[in-house]
């Protein structure tokens, strides 16, 4: 755990019966550690995964990636340590099947392409959409709330569409590819979105609409099955939860921590607004693209869309807005100032994109980038 941080959250004894859970799934590039290429690898680093942990470490989509989940809780301190264990076994896993972990959202460097893993759905998927997938890989961020009542969440999705290109920018850590700098500070979330059915969340008018219009994607060959419902935020296949899945993978879990935080609140926030009978704003489907097509391209370090006025304003004036709307959930979840603290370190250091750049100014080396993420990688 950082230094400050154990003093910043309240204990959990302190915690409201009517809490909401919160769980991260992350996805990780497997390189070379000689050249930084991605590596099919996967298998092996599977092979070298402490047997404790391996119930939380899975596949993904490309051989050279690699995917860790914690257990949905209410405490951000277990939380954290739960994905310190998993980073720290699966960084140590890697090292010894001859690759190297790193928390990016995309390949900085170039090279071959690393096959699929070998799934007959992965197999359909490539199939259908060919060159949609070439790549190293892309590494997100996915954050599950609690909330069991599908009706119920529906709604969550409306109130919180508005709000998530903010957190998109927070999240940008991937400003380099095929061994330049690619200008923007999200380059993975450009790779995504060439999957056709990756699209902000549209308002939706109930959890029956909502499923219409899966079977609708799925029928016009958009999407194979619900699973490929690539929204910003979705209701969860496999658990009772909203999944909030906008971000590039973090490079430390200072980062990841906050983000956490920052999405419990946000839904907690909103269905405080859905029992006080608050309608959520129908903001303008276009809009939204366009704010997390800014949010890609900035960071925190330029402008951002303000989701009330849709007016353009600097991230970070926009993302204190999110922070103070969210503000009472945060200190009902105990999460205050453990989120005012992490929040500060943010802004003194920046993104993830915004680390990068500074050490490839400082030394003018992309190795140099990927040992810095190699280090953060590491819980």
């Amino acid at each position: 755990m950082a230094p400050g941080v154990a003093e910043q959250v309240r204990p959990a004894e302190a915690a409201e019966p009517d809490l909401i859970t919160v769980g991260v799934e992350e996805e990780f590039l497997l390189a070379d550690p000689a050249t930084g290429a991605a590596v099919p690898a996967v298998h092996a680093v599977l092979d070298q995964v402490p047997a404790e942990l391996r119930g939380q470490v899975q596949l993904e989509f490309q051989t050279s990636q690699i995917e860790i989940g914690s257990p949905p809780g209410l405490d951000l301190t277990a939380l954290r340590h739960s994905l310190g264990l998993l980073r720290t076994g699966v960084a140590e896993a890697a090292e010894a099947a001859g690759a190297r972990l790193l928390a990016v959202g995309t390949g900085p460097m170039p090279g071959p392409v690393p096959p699929v893993v070998d799934k007959p759905r992965y197999h359909r998927m490539i199939e259908q959409y060919r060159l949609l997938a070439p790549g190293p890989g892309t590494n997100g961020m996915h954050v599950h709330v609690g909330v069991g009542d599908p009706e119920v969440a529906v709604q969550v999705l409306n109130h919180i569409r508005p709000w998530l290109p903010i957190l998109h920018a927070a999240t940008a850590n991937s400003p380099f590819y095929e061994g330049q700098d690619t200008g923007y500070a999200s380059w993975r979330s450009m790779l995504w979105e060439r999957w056709p059915s990756t699209a902000p969340t549209p308002y939706l008018e109930s959890y029956a609409h909502y499923q219409k219009l899966i079977d609708q994607l799925i029928a016009s060959g958009v999407m194979l099955d619900d699973g490929m419902l690539y929204w910003y935020s979705r209701l969860s296949a496999s658990y009772p939860t909203v999944e909030i899945r906008i971000g590039d993978v973090c490079p430390s879990l200072d980062d990841t921590i906050l983000i956490a935080a920052l999405c419990r609140a946000l839904v907690a926030t909103a269905l405080a607004d859905i029992d006080a009978g608050r309608e959520a704003p129908r903001t303008d489907h276009h809009l939204v693209a366009a704010a997390h097509w800014l949010a890609a391209h900035d960071g925190l370090a330029g402008q951002a869309v303000d989701p009330v006025t849709g007016d353009r304003r600097p991230a970070w004036r926009v993302l204190r807005q999110l922070v103070d709307r969210v503000r009472p959930q945060l200190d009902r979840h105990g999460d205050l100032g453990l989120a005012t603290y992490l929040l500060g370190k943010l802004h003194s250091h920046g993104t993830g994109a915004e680390r990068q750049r500074a050490v490839y100014e400082r030394t003018g080396q992309l190795s140099a980038v990927l040992d810095d993420l190699a280090r953060q990688a590491r819980g």
